[in-house]
C-alpha cells in the first residue's frame, strides 16, 4: 500500500490499484436518476467515470430527479386547470391528464436525461 496524489493504491498481484471507494447513497434514485445513469455509462463513458470517481454521482442522478419530478408536476398543474370536468367526463380528463403526463416525459427525456 503506498499514497500517490492523494489515492491510496494496494498492490494486487504484479499491479497496483487505486483503492476507490463509492460513498454512501443519502437519496433514493428513482426513475429519471436510473435512466440518466443507464445513459452515462452506455453513451457518455468518460463523463459517467468521472463523476463516479469524484463521487458527485449519485449527487447528480438526485438532482436529474428533482429536476424531472419538479416538470412533470407543474405540468399535472397545468393540465387541471385546463382539463375537463372529471365528474361528467371522466374518460376526456384521462385522456388530457395522460397527454400532459407524456408531453413532460417527452421533454424530461429530450432535454434532462439524453442531454
Amino acid at each position: 500500500r503506498f499514497m500517490e496524489n492523494g489515492i491510496e493504491y494496494v498492490r494486487n498481484g504484479d499491479y497496483y490499484i487505486p483503492n476507490l471507494e463509492v460513498p454512501e447513497c443519502k437519496h433514493e434514485i428513482k426513475k429519471y436518476g436510473r435512466l440518466r445513469r443507464q445513459h452515462l455509462k452506455t453513451n457518455k463513458p468518460c463523463q459517467y467515470s468521472m463523476l463516479l470517481m469524484t463521487g458527485k454521482l449519485l449527487d447528480h442522478l438526485h438532482e436529474v430527479d428533482v429536476q424531472a419530478q419538479e416538470i412533470l408536476y407543474q405540468f399535472i398543474k397545468e393540465a387541471e386547470k385546463t382539463a375537463p370536468d372529471k365528474a361528467t367526463q371522466q374518460m376526456a380528463w384521462v385522456g388530457h391528464m395522460n397527454n400532459a403526463k407524456a408531453c413532460a416525459e417527452e421533454i424530461i427525456l429530450s432535454e434532462i436525461i439524453y442531454i
